[in-house]
């Protein structure tokens, strides 16, 4: 289990580690110190420890950049981003992974190595929503990981799965899985993300529900697939209380709960949500416990033409000053 891994990280290969940079150290085997340290921040990463992980990652860059070892930087450097993205620090993540790429394009990349930062790319597209560039580069880090038979190659076709359902394409997902790539990998991973590609289809929040719960070791304890579910499950759950309300003028809160089968308070949260957001007009009176759905009302433009008209004139003006000037 996880909590079993993290006790034999923790309890073990840290100090372990600890005890083997102490040793490189005292010999003075510099390459190997600085190759340990970037093990030991991928075991604090792996256990949370991530300023630990973060003090190694500073610490190791400014010796690597005067011994100028720029396989073992890209690695560091790649480490650094996904530490950052776990940290929900994006910003950081893509710098990374940029010196991470531009330190790459100056040296041999092992097969295993470009997969991994291009998985990396991947993540951090997805979690800026450009999923069509996701999927991309999570085909070619499924590639090179299929061709020296990594255990990641299975990640990467998960992670194109997703990248379709996230696109609202969930119909593709079955032809990518025809043929070789299908029965090579096909297991509880694959059979997880068809399943929510099926809900996705039939936009039902139900099902959707369902599959989380039985697939939720394969679902739920991937960080970047659990992160994007969330998303689809609150696409899904507009999706379906749109659907619901736009029949009625007024219509009781409890009777949207009952059908769409979730609890009235979860239900009473996602319709303030999606009337703060303006994605349709209307007001909840709480006390009654009743949804009241205004007619759509097109927005008035006046105001926004008459500023973009006084914008054009104020630059016609200054053209015709600057002309004035000149004749002056």
């Amino acid at each position: 289990s996880k909590q079993w891994y993290q006790r034999r990280v923790r309890g073990v290969e840290i100090p372990l580690c600890l005890e083997c940079i102490d040793w490189a150290k005292s010999e003075k085997r510099t390459f190997l110190t600085q190759a340990l340290e970037g093990r030991l921040i991928l075991l604090y990463h792996s256990v949370g420890q991530y300023s630990e992980a973060l003090a190694t990652v500073n610490r190791v860059l400014k010796i690597l950049k005067k011994m100028d070892d720029k396989h073992l930087l890209m690695e560091i450097q790649l480490s650094e981003s996904k530490v950052y993205h776990t940290l929900r620090n994006i910003p950081k993540a893509r710098a990374a992974l940029t010196s991470a790429r531009t330190t790459a394009n100056s040296i041999y990349v092992p097969p295993k190595l470009q997969a991994a930062l291009d998985m990396q790319s991947g993540i951090l597209h997805a979690e800026e929503k450009d999923f069509k560039t996701a999927f991309s580069y999570f085909y070619e880090a499924f590639e090179g990981y299929d061709s020296i038979e990594s255990v990641h190659a299975l990640k990467g076709l998960k992670y194109m799965l997703l990248c379709k359902i996230m696109l609202g394409a969930p119909e593709e997902v079955q032809s990518l899985l025809t043929g070789k790539m299908g029965l090579k990998y096909s297991g509880r991973g694959i059979d997880a993300m068809q399943a929510i590609a099926d809900a996705g289809k039939k936009r039902d929040i139900a099902i959707f529900n369902q599959t989380i719960s039985k697939y939720e070791a394969e679902l739920q304890k991937d960080g970047v697939i659990e992160s994007h579910l969330k998303a689809l499950y609150d696409t899904l759950l507009e999706k379906n209380l749109v659907r619901i309300i736009e029949p009625y003028s007024r219509v009781q809160l409890s009777h949207v709960a009952e059908t769409i089968a979730l609890p009235y308070e979860v239900v009473e949260r996602k319709l303030s949500q999606i009337i703060l957001d303006k994605k349709f007009s209307g007001i909840l009176d709480q006390r009654s416990g009743v949804l009241i759905v205004f007619d759509a009302s097109e927005e008035d433009q006046t105001y926004t033409y008459a500023l973009e008209t006084i914008s054009h004139m104020g630059k016609v003006v200054d053209a015709l000053f600057k002309k004035a000037q000149k004749l002056s």
